[in-house]
């Protein structure tokens, strides 16, 4: 009996700090400084939120919400995939208009 009040409590006091974690890694995703930044949040972001869901599961004992984790997982990395592709266009295309510039002011 013992053993399941600790582990509540420790499933608790997990939830916690990642909630708080959470709120630094959006605040992250929102305030930058740079893009990479951002984008390294909205990834630790989704791993958090994954780690929440595995949490409930074991807290509520609902098997359903391990394949939530599984599928949210999925979709966090997609996202962060076509996030970064997008970033990389961005920055080729700014870096090649810097070098055309400076190819015109030589």
């Amino acid at each position: 009996m013992n053993l399941e009040i600790a582990y509540e409590w420790l499933y608790r006091v997990a939830l916690t700090v990642l909630g708080g974690s959470l709120f630094f890694s959006l605040f992250r995703s929102i305030r930058g400084p740079r893009i990479a930044d951002r984008i390294v949040a909205v990834n630790m972001v989704g791993t958090q939120i994954t780690i929440i869901i595995a949490i409930l599961t074991f807290m509520m004992g609902e098997g359903y919400l391990a394949d939530v984790a599984l599928i949210y997982t999925m979709l966090s990395f997609l996202a962060v995939v076509l996030l970064t592709k997008v970033y990389l266009g961005v920055y080729r295309e700014h870096h090649e208009k810097k070098q055309q510039e400076e190819t015109e002011n030589a």
